[in-house]
């Protein structure tokens, strides 16, 4: 049976053009063997900028659980990702579009999967700091990925401060459908530090169906959906009635856009279209000193995250035209859940870093107060009202014509999402709601951890933050050709969080 694109995978997959691309990933960074648990020395923006050691060399004192402990090298992290590939099938899969546009695209095994190609090694220049990790992120992010292979890439990185080392991650967009369906980080990560393996897994390619047998499936496949095709015309049901369906859904869906479109976002330099050129910049912040901040002001964690967002934006767009100003707002999209957990009563017990396809919701937030308390208690309420909005509510990007099987004139139509879709908001912020347990791999522990966000066209800027090791982790990542500075927003950001710790 032909495995065939879900309409949103699709869309995400059509979406990709010459100035932008929906690929998403992960920075982890790992401790070596031996390492101090007390992990001082680090900066708050990500590794120390000391004199990196040997990448993978064990510090004098080890213990001799630590020198027992696998070596996380290439042929191991290697090793690892083949056992546990079966667990994300399409990770081993190439997208095969269909003639003409009769049906959705379809998952094929790749016939010449090389596991060599997708796993690389990268080495930073000394001292091994953080500005040199944040570059080599960018450019990995910057580069589109082959449509070639399976659409998803992953890099060993040595030569950090301390001999410690990174994994990044790179998946394109239209791989991770669904709860069920994980980005490669969240696989190869454990929650214990001495992991079983899964059992052996002999994988073997299917046949690669040709472009005949593709367009006859999807003939048959429309034809076979309500039936018989003669009985479809007279009794008008099956395919005519699911057409009038999908249509109807559409125009319902294009009356919430303008409806949105009303409401817009205000005109902001953050919706500019730019190029594929990213940059990437992150930071973190301790987690009890926000906490204590929202004990004082008598609101949530997340509304101190927002607003210490809210003072970034306002230092950024202070230093973008300082003759200008800040605006009022700038208006993002945010998780539902962080403001309504019970969206989440049915998700895994085991929280995830890679939150994609979620309940949303649309908030503004006031860049343009200048007091940081009456800042935070601005983003307080708005948040409180709109995460109770229906207007506010939001899925995400929905592809038009969902219902149907075809994919008439794809570019044009990705053309026509980003056009309805640019003005509904300016930011999207991806946070997680509960926090992110102590992970592993292949037992060497996770200290930081930064989810890199997809940055889809007609926007310049995409943040994440999530909750792991008693700190906020922040990561921007950002259209160089729009947003020249970025790593400033690393420091806007413990400037924002001193403001509110400080402030009555």
């Amino acid at each position: 049976m032909v495995n065939r694109l879900s309409p949103r995978d699709a869309m995400y997959y059509f979406l990709d053009d010459s100035r932008s691309t929906t690929h998403l990933g992960a920075l982890l960074i790992l401790e070596p063997a031996g390492a101090d648990p007390a992990r001082e020395g680090e900066s708050a923006s990500g590794p120390s900028r000391s004199e990196s050691a040997p990448a993978g060399s064990a510090p004098a004192g080890s213990s001799r659980d630590d020198l027992a402990r696998p070596t996380l090298d290439y042929a191991a992290l290697v090793s690892l990702v083949e056992n546990r590939l079966q667990l994300i099938p399409h990770y081993r899969q190439v997208v095969r579009e269909v003639s003409l546009g009769l049906a959705r695209p379809v998952w094929v095994d790749d016939p010449d999967f090389d596991i060599d190609f997708h796993i690389r090694r990268a080495g930073l220049p000394r001292p091994g700091g953080a500005f040199d990790l944040d570059d080599l992120v960018a450019r990995v992010m910057s580069r589109p990925l082959d449509r070639t292979r399976p659409l998803w890439e992953m890099y060993l990185i040595e030569g950090l401060a301390d001999g410690r080392l990174a994994i990044l991650t790179k998946s394109h967009r239209c791989l991770i459908d669904g709860a069920a369906a994980r980005e490669i980080s969240e696989v190869i990560c454990d929650g214990i530090d001495a992991p079983e393996p899964l059992p052996e897994d002999l994988w073997m390619p299917g046949s690669p169906p040709g472009d005949t047998s593709l367009v006859v499936g999807a003939l048959a496949e429309a034809l076979a959906r309500p039936g018989d095709l003669v009985e479809t015309v007279i009794r008008g049901n099956g395919l005519v009635s699911e057409m009038r369906s999908a249509v109807g859904t559409t125009a319902r869906r294009v009356g919430d856009v303008v409806s949105q479109l009303t409401d817009s976002a205000p005109r902001s330099p953050l919706n500019n279209a730019g190029t594929t050129t990213r940059s990437f910049t992150s930071t973190k912040l301790p987690r009890r000193g926000c906490a204590k901040i929202a004990e004082r002001h008598a609101c949530t964690v997340t509304d101190v995250e927002l607003a210490i967002i809210s003072g970034v934006m306002r230092k950024w767009m202070l230093s973008f035209d300082p003759a200008e100003g800040p605006a009022d707002t700038v208006r993002v999209v945010v998780p539902l859940a962080v403001r309504d957990p019970g969206v989440e009563l049915t998700a895994e017990p085991d929280p995830g870093w890679i939150g994609v396809g979620k309940p949303s919701f649309v908030t503004d937030l006031p860049v343009g107060e200048d007091n940081p308390t009456v800042r935070l208690a601005q983003v307080a309420g708005l948040a409180d009202r709109y995460a109770q909005s229906s207007r506010r509510m939001t899925r995400g990007p929905s592809p038009l014509f969902s219902d149907l099987g075809v994919v008439p004139f794809p570019e044009i139509s990705s053309r026509a999402f980003r056009s309805l879709n640019s003005r509904a908001y300016n930011v999207p912020v991806a946070m997680s709601s509960a926090p992110i347990p102590d992970r592993f791999v292949l037992g060497t522990p996770v200290r930081q951890m930064y989810s890199i966000p997809t940055l889809v066209s007609q926007r310049a800027l995409a943040i994440s933050v999530i909750e792991y090791g008693d700190h906020l982790q922040f990561a921007f990542v950002a259209d160089r050709g729009v947003i020249g500075d970025l790593p400033a927003m690393a420091d806007y950001v413990f400037e924002s969080y001193e403001e509110l710790a400080h402030s009555d």
